[in-house]
């Protein structure tokens, strides 16, 4: 352990701390490359690699991205709260992008207003029975049966959307004055959790239904607070919420203090449901960079081996940020725009089974 002095307050860090910064910067060199159209290897560290780890910018990941500009942002769609909100929670609750493709090619235009659980449900309960997986696995969505009595998991998800449009959820999110507001709405329904409750609204957030700032709340899931711990030692139990505004409000003193220079995403800091990912990312870093090192979990080796999918795609983000026409001169004009706004090409393949 040692003192860490040029924080807001001196903490004790462990060498993980110093991890935690250059790894930030590291992903985000790979990314940057590989939107550059450079050829691997993206790294010289051993660890990343070899492993899977998601982008230090959440909204910069695949599933993120998808969510923004083929669910979000549809200008072939009805673009008011009621509706938008039907789309995001309705993809987020499977947050798989196979399972939204085969109810957008089963439906076409995907609505609330065309919405019927007896129809979604056929589609979605012959897909498992075909061997499909229409849940991600990136993480659990409790089953909500006992509220909802269902026997398949994707029927009470079905009933718990309805609940909340039943409810106006959406139009009681847009009246709420900070992102800790909208997550407690969020929170008091059925099986959403903290953690759920804070990606839903970070990624209603991401559309026109709320503005609030990214800087305005965190609250740090598992993965999160096993980077923590390994972070900062005992002193993680003190408050966690406090530790991730710390480091996003101090990031670009410590990138100084290191000698790095971190690439932003084109002028955007890093914002604190950012600085709560990369916690999670280097607690699976450190199980093979500093095995040392103790977490919470016992975990010992990181699961997903990196594969590279090919080329990324042009990234697109919420409007509101203001920095898609930053890409635009940086990157080039985007050639296929309203391909990228208006959902996904017909020829796009179904794939339930990966």
């Amino acid at each position: 352990m040692y003192q860490n002095t040029t924080s807001l307050h001196s903490i004790q860090v462990t060498p993980v701390f110093d991890s935690y910064w250059r790894f930030a910067a590291e992903r985000q060199n790979v990314f940057r490359q590989r939107l550059n159209g450079q050829p691997a290897p993206w790294t010289t560290d051993p660890v990343m690699a070899t492993n899977k780890f998601t982008n230090a910018y959440r909204a910069s990941d695949r599933v993120s991205q998808f969510l923004i500009r083929h669910v979000i942002y549809r200008s072939d769609l009805p673009d008011s709260p009621l509706e938008v909100f039907f789309r995001i929670l309705l993809f987020k609750i499977f947050n798989k992008i196979e399972t939204w493709r085969l109810l957008e090619h089963t439906f076409g235009e995907i609505t609330y207003k065309n919405y019927k659980f007896e129809h979604y449900d056929k589609v979605l309960s012959q897909a498992m029975s075909a061997g499909g997986r229409i849940y991600s696995a990136a993480y659990i969505m409790p089953p909500s049966g006992s509220v909802f009595g269902y026997p398949a998991k994707h029927q009470n998800h079905l009933r718990l959307l309805e609940s909340m449009m039943n409810d106006g959820l959406a139009n009681q999110l847009s009246l709420q004055n900070n992102m800790q507001g909208a997550f407690e709405l969020l929170k008091s329904y059925p099986s959403i959790g903290n953690f759920l409750a804070y990606q839903f609204v970070t990624d209603i957030n991401y559309s026109e239904i709320t503005n609030f700032s990214e800087m305005d709340f965190v609250m740090p899931g598992p993965g999160a607070l096993d980077g923590l711990r390994k972070c900062f030692g005992d002193q993680a139990n003190r408050s966690e919420s406090k530790l991730i505004r710390m480091m996003a409000e101090n990031q670009e003193l410590e990138f100084e203090r290191l000698g790095i220079n971190f690439q932003s995403l084109w002028g955007r800091r890093l914002q604190l449901i950012d600085c709560q990912n990369l916690f999670c990312e280097v607690d699976k870093y450190a199980r093979v960079a500093h095995p040392e090192v103790a977490g919470i979990s016992g975990r010992t080796r990181i699961k997903q081996k990196f594969s590279p999918t090919g080329p990324l795609e042009r990234p697109w983000y919420p409007p509101k940020w203001g920095i898609n026409s930053k890409i635009e001169a940086d990157l080039g004009v985007l050639p296929a725009f309203e391909t990228l706004k208006n959902g996904l090409p017909a020829q796009s393949k179904l794939n339930l089974g990966n």
